[in-house]
C-alpha cells in the first residue's frame, strides 16, 4: 500500500465537487480482505492500477463522497448504500441507508453535507443527512410528474454556488421521440429547481421549473468543472438510415457537451430529435467528425448548415454506441474521466471502458479539452474489458463483460472510484495511477 499525500487529498475536494470539509487522506490497498476477484477481467493503461474494493451489490449506478470521506451508492432497484473506510484504505462497515426500489440513478449532496437528494423514474426525493451517524431523515418528495420510457435514470446534481438550485435530467422516451422538442413534454431536457421553494406537493417537472438545456436525447451524466461549468455526456440515437443508407453502425456520434453554467444559462437546444453529431465523416460529404447533421427536417430546420447554426454542437465526440454513462474530473481538472457502459448494437462492440480526456485552462481561465472539436482521438482508455469487440450486451446490464457506470475521484486521495452495474454482481473498483 501507499499513502496518498496530504495535498493531493484535499486538492481532491475540489475535483470531486461533493463535499468542502478536510477528508484524511487514506492509502491505496493492492487487495481487501473479503472482497473476491473480479467478476469479469479488465486491463489497465500503462502507469495504472486497478482493484475491486466493493461486490455484492447490485446494479451500482451513482457514487457520491460524504464530508468524512464515507462512499454512498445508488444501487438501482434497491436503494442506497453507505460504506465506511479503515486507517487501510479498505472498506471496513456497509450498511442500508435507504431501502427504497424505485431508486434508479441520480444522488447528489449538497456542499455542507447535510441535504441528500435521489431520484427514480418518476419523482425526485430529498432527506436530511447526518453525516456522524450516517443517517436520514425528513423525507420529502420534491419533484414528480416525470414521463416513464426507454430511458428511466434521472440524474440529479446540487449546484455547488447555489446548492438550493438542483438539475434533474429526463431523457426521451424513444429512440426518435419527436415531441421531445418542445420542451413542455418534458423529456430529452435538463431542468433546474430552486429546492428553497419547493410546493408542499413537490414541484411537477413538465410544468415548473426553468429549462436549463433540451435537445439532449439521454444526457445521463454531467458534473461541474472548478468554474461551475457544467460538462455532460450523452448517450445518441440507435439504428439510422441516412438517405436510404445504412449509417449506424459508426454514426451518430455519442457526445461531451458543454452544458453552460447554471446560474446564468437557459434554453439552450442541443440538437436531438432533429440534429445529430457526425463520428464517422463518410456518409456525409463536406461535414467532419463532431459536425451536426440533420437526420430529418423539422423544427425550424432544414439543412445540415442550420443544424450548424440554430443548435449548440459538442465539444468532443465518442464512437458511436459507447453509451457513456458517467464523468468526472480529476482533483485540478487537468482530466476528465467517462464511463462507457457498452454498445448493444454494433459490429463489432465497442464500449466497455474508462477513458481520460486530458483538458487544459484557457487563457481566459475556463476549462475545456485538449482535443480539437473533430478530433477522434481526443480521449484514451485507461481500463477497459480486455477485448471490447467480444462483449456481448443482452439487455441493459447483462453482459460478459464489466458494464461501468459510476465515476467519481476519491476526496481521500486514491484515484478514481468506478462502478460496474453488470446483472452477475455489481461492483465497484478503485483505479489510482502508479
Amino acid at each position: 500500500m501507499r499513502l496518498s499525500g496530504i495535498a493531493m487529498g484535499l486538492t481532491a475536494l475540489l475535483g470531486a465537487g461533493q463535499v468542502q470539509a478536510a477528508v484524511r487522506p487514506l492509502p491505496t490497498p493492492t487487495s481487501c480482505a473479503g472482497v473476491s476477484n473480479m467478476r469479469f477481467p479488465g486491463t489497465v493503461a500503462s502507469g495504472w492500477s486497478v482493484m475491486k474494493i466493493a461486490g455484492g451489490l447490485k446494479g451500482p449506478r451513482t457514487i457520491v463522497f460524504d464530508n468524512n470521506g464515507n462512499m454512498l451508492v445508488s444501487e438501482a432497484g434497491k436503494g442506497i448504500s453507505v460504506h465506511t473506510f479503515g486507517d487501510n484504505g479498505c472498506i471496513n462497515s456497509t450498511k442500508a441507508l435507504i431501502s427504497n426500489v424505485q431508486l434508479n440513478h441520480g444522488l447528489s449532496l449538497t456542499p455542507d453535507g447535510t441535504t441528500l437528494y435521489a431520484s427514480g423514474e418518476r419523482s425526485v426525493w430529498s432527506w436530511t443527512y447526518d453525516v456522524n451517524t450516517r443517517a436520514v431523515s425528513a423525507q420529502k418528495t420534491v419533484i414528480t410528474g416525470m414521463d416513464s420510457g426507454i430511458h428511466s435514470s434521472r440524474n440529479v446534481m446540487v449546484v455547488k454556488a447555489q446548492p438550493n438550485q438542483v438539475l434533474v435530467q429526463v431523457g426521451s422516451n424513444a429512440n426518435l421521440d419527436m415531441q421531445s422538442a418542445q420542451t413542455a413534454t418534458g423529456r430529452a431536457i435538463i431542468k433546474i429547481f430552486d429546492m428553497s421553494k419547493v410546493p408542499a406537493a413537490g414541484y411537477n417537472y413538465k410544468t415548473q421549473g426553468e429549462v436549463f438545456a433540451y435537445g439532449l436525447r439521454n444526457e445521463i451524466g454531467f458534473v461541474q468543472d472548478p468554474n461551475g461549468i457544467v460538462w455532460g455526456v450523452e448517450n445518441s440515437g440507435d439504428d439510422f438510415r441516412f438517405n436510404n443508407q445504412d449509417i449506424h453502425q459508426d454514426n451518430p456520434a455519442e457526445k461531451l457537451n458543454n452544458l453552460g453554467d447554471p446560474l446564468t444559462s437557459r434554453n439552450a437546444w442541443y440538437g436531438y430529435p432533429t440534429c445529430f453529431s457526425v463520428w464517422s465523416p463518410q456518409p456525409f460529404p463536406g461535414l467532419k467528425t463532431g459536425s451536426q447533421f440533420m437526420l430529418a427536417a423539422g423544427n425550424g430546420v432544414n439543412s445540415h448548415a442550420d443544424c450548424a447554426t440554430k443548435t449548440k454542437a459538442p465539444r468532443l465526440t465518442f464512437m458511436a454506441h459507447s453509451a457513456p454513462i458517467w464523468n468526472t474530473f480529476d482533483a485540478n481538472a487537468t482530466n476528465m474521466y467517462v464511463t462507457f457502459h457498452g454498445s448493444w448494437d454494433r459490429q463489432p462492440p465497442t464500449g466497455f471502458k474508462v477513458v481520460e480526456v486530458p483538458f487544459t485552462r484557457l487563457a481566459d481561465g475556463s476549462y475545456d479539452p485538449v482535443a480539437p472539436a473533430d478530433s477522434q482521438t481526443g480521449y484514451r482508455d485507461i481500463f477497459s474489458a480486455p477485448d471490447p469487440t467480444k462483449c456481448t450486451a443482452n439487455g441493459l446490464t447483462q453482459s460478459n463483460c464489466i458494464r461501468l457506470t459510476a465515476s467519481t475521484w476519491d476526496p481521500a486521495g486514491r484515484g478514481l472510484f468506478v462502478g460496474s452495474d453488470n446483472a452477475s454482481e455489481g461492483e465497484i473498483y478503485l483505479l489510482s495511477k502508479k
